[in-house]
């Protein structure tokens, strides 16, 4: 063990001085295989705390941002490699070895380094007054970490609400995707990093393989709201009244909501509040007949307006049918209509070299 305090801190000081961030200050972490600042710095950086984003996605394609009138954006679901966080660490603390003896000792103890960080990955996020999680306890005594799965958004609801909610659960929840959890439900998956890494992006990291995770708006508050409609050419809304007494939807009808004339996205209340009022059970009133503004009183007007926080629920769909999982974007019969005026008889290959002549394509 003393021979192991000696080789880190004299590692310490040679990547201090290497990376030239300063001294760093010695602990008295006596049972471990590191010093505890740089077993947490190294846990950062297996959770890709300061990878630069280039290196987690090789192409913006692969995280398309959201198209003009489409709502959505994309999300992409991964796996994080052990071999590739393996690799990033030991580059780090290659940082500090100077000779061949430093590279050895560094070899025999990378067993040890990992044995902790394996541990104190556990406990990133830790609650205050929980205990600590250990990599050797449980149902899993091998002492290696288990996998670690994830996801990237990047959606105009990441900007619209930085404090979106993410649950993930490793069963099922029988209660159904609507019910509400507690945060100590022993059917949670621990959040291993939750992190904004731009406006639109956001990037979660999961201790375990989820089979459902939830993304929820936030519940800090209550807001009025419409669904919003965006053809690229045409903005609108919509609103789905509310029946007073169940507080349910009413079958059937959807109201265009009204806005000012030559204000742009200032609704009319008066209009709607009339086209509210001409709906069965959306007042107490009257009976749907009054269309003046005082068919709707203000209590029953917020009802009206009111929206929760929307969940988006991921998991496994049992028995999806072939043709909603694959649906083909462009038929045949589309593309035989675009090249049915092609002439291919005039495209001719002169040689193998690939040269176009009498025509191009």
């Amino acid at each position: 063990m003393i021979a192991n305090q000696q080789f880190y801190a004299s590692m310490r000081t040679n990547w201090a001085v290497q990376t030239g961030i300063g001294e760093v200050v010695l602990d008295a972490d006596d049972d471990s295989a590191m010093p505890a600042e740089l077993r947490n710095w190294l846990v950062n950086l297996r959770l890709l705390h300061g990878v630069p984003f280039a290196n987690i996605v090789a192409d913006t394609e692969l995280l398309p941002a959201e198209e003009l009138g489409v709502r959505g954006g994309s999300i992409r679901w991964f796996y994080l490699d052990r071999r590739w966080t393996d690799a990033i660490v030991q580059g780090a603390l290659s940082v500090g070895t100077v000779n061949s003896d430093d590279r050895i000792q560094l070899t025999n103890n990378y067993p040890a380094i990992r044995e902790e960080l394996d541990d104190e990955e556990r406990n990133v996020r830790r609650h205050a007054g929980a205990s600590r999680r250990s990599a050797r306890s449980g149902d899993d005594a091998s002492g290696t970490a288990g996998p670690i799965t994830g996801f990237l958004l990047r959606s105009s609801a990441v900007s619209g609400w930085p404090g979106l909610h993410v649950r993930a659960f490793d069963v099922d929840p029988a209660e159904g995707d609507d019910a509400l959890f507690a945060d100590d439900d022993p059917r949670r998956i621990r959040l291993l990093r939750l992190e904004r890494l731009a406006p639109a992006v956001l990037l979660c990291l999961f201790d375990g393989v989820p089979k459902v995770v939830h993304i929820e708006e936030p519940r800090q508050g209550i807001q009025f709201g419409f669904e919003f409609e965006d053809t690229g050419l045409q903005r609108g809304a919509t609103l789905r009244p509310r029946d007073v007494e169940t507080f349910e939807y009413v079958d059937g009808e959807v109201i265009d909501v009204p806005f000012r004339v030559g204000t742009s996205g200032v609704v009319d209340i008066r209009r709607l509040a009339a086209d509210l009022a001409r709906v069965t059970n959306t007042d107490t009133v009257g009976d749907g007949g009054d269309t003046t503004i005082e068919g709707l009183d203000s209590a029953e007007y917020a009802q009206q307006l009111i929206r929760f926080p929307w969940r988006q629920v991921f998991g496994d769909v049992d028995n999806e049918r072939i043709s909603v999982v694959f649906t083909p974007t462009v038929g045949f019969a589309r593309q035989a209509e675009t090249f049915s005026d092609f002439d291919f008889e005039t495209v001719q290959i002169a040689d193998t070299r690939g040269v176009i002549r009498n025509g191009g394509v």
